[in-house]
């Protein structure tokens, strides 16, 4: 099985004692890099992140210029993430998910968007929380009422 990686880390896997055919794209030695598979997954990742926050911009009523003043970016750079010409890392996708209310994992692709796709609202989310301080037998009680009132309604 091959393995290859891309041309642009070749330099860092020569510091690591990896020596690299950059004109084939391989590894010189048998050392398994990222395979096409990986790459594949990468690639589809990515699509998922521009995705996302294409739509939860949408969704919040953001424009590029006011989610890039929240996060501490300007607009260009919030453009160039969105398109999928720069990609995020770790310290811009937590900027990202805080400001956009939903986890690390779902802008990475890991874990689906509540409610299909779209991120849970901040109202049902506090409300959640509030209803975990509650005594069991209390949370049961308000489970059994919206239940019942889910079931009226469908």
């Amino acid at each position: 099985m091959e393995y290859y990686f891309d041309a642009r880390f070749g330099e860092r896997l020569e510091h690591a004692g990896i020596r690299t055919d950059l004109a084939g794209g391989r590894a010189a030695k048998e050392v398994p890099l990222v395979s096409l598979k990986a790459q594949e997954t990468a690639a589809e990742n990515l699509r998922i992140l521009c995705d996302l926050i294409e739509h939860s911009l949408k969704e919040r009523g953001f424009t590029q210029v006011e989610l890039a003043e929240k996060i501490g970016l300007v607009q260009a750079l919030v453009s160039d993430y969105e398109r999928g010409k720069l990609r995020l890392n770790a310290e811009m996708l937590v900027r990202f998910a805080l400001v956009l209310e939903v986890s690390t994992d779902q802008l990475v692709g890991l874990e689906k968007a509540a409610r299909n796709g779209k991120p849970q609202s901040r109202r049902i989310q506090r409300r959640l929380q509030a209803l975990e301080t509650l005594p069991k037998r209390d949370q049961e009680a308000l489970l059994r009422t919206i239940d019942a009132f889910l079931a009226k309604t469908s």
